[in-house]
């Protein structure tokens, strides 16, 4: 499937296989309805041309037969609409609903035009003395599951990891939770996906996905 979506971003997440999968079911079933239609389009433009002694009919679309050419479209439409919502259904339990238990979770607030992420210290809770504060730059271990709470500060901004298949607006006076799990150490962007402002195009940070042994070491370096 990757082959197919050779454009998009390298894929590092777990769940990023099957939102690519989707991605590429209703990129190729548009393009086949598009080709069906332009072809369909220009076949009767050369069957149906103006010809001499073949006057214009005026159709009312009363007959049963009239009304088909609306209808079957139509029809084959919903079908593929349906097919669609029933393919996507389980991609989105899996991204939305299903989360699995999270080794680390990241408290991070949008604000023009900066990303704040906090981590609770040792305690394992947000909001007290030991929390770390750190400024466009985000640092998770590899392999595992982590849950991030999304806030804003002030304007609607949105979460956007391209390499996670990850985007998530964050409403101003809400907590909106999301999760991934990197497949691969390296260094990716994070930037706002939802203009919020003159200087959304600079809103950008960085996640930092880890070794095990190098986050640990990291970890320690910042409580030390």
């Amino acid at each position: 499937m990757l082959n197919w979506l050779r454009w998009l971003p390298e894929n590092v997440s777990t769940y990023g296989a099957d939102v690519d999968a989707i991605i590429a079911l209703i990129w190729y079933t548009t393009v086949v309805w598009l080709f069906l239609t332009f072809g369909a389009i220009g076949l009767f433009l050369v069957l149906y041309r103006r010809r001499a002694g073949r006057p214009a009919a005026y159709v009312k679309g009363e007959r049963l037969g009239e009304a088909l050419w609306v209808l079957v479209p139509v029809a084959v439409v919903l079908v593929l609409d349906l097919w669609l919502d029933f393919s996507g259904a389980p991609v989105w339990a899996k991204v939305k609903i299903e989360r699995p238990a999270a080794a680390l979770s990241i408290q991070v607030t949008g604000k023009q035009f900066t990303w704040e992420m906090l981590y609770p210290g040792p305690d394992g809770r947000f909001g007290t003395a030991d929390d770390r504060l750190f400024l466009d730059e985000l640092h998770v271990p590899v392999n595992r599951a982590i849950r991030v709470v999304l806030r804003s500060k002030d304007v609607v901004h949105s979460f956007f990891l391209p390499n996670f298949r990850l985007k998530q607006d964050m409403v101003p006076g809400r907590e909106i939770e999301g999760w991934f799990q990197a497949t691969k150490p390296g260094k990716y962007e994070l930037p706002c996906a939802q203009l919020c402002g003159f200087g959304h195009s600079g809103m950008k940070a960085y996640l930092y996905v880890h070794p095990q042994d190098e986050y640990d070491r990291w970890i320690r370096e910042q409580w030390s």
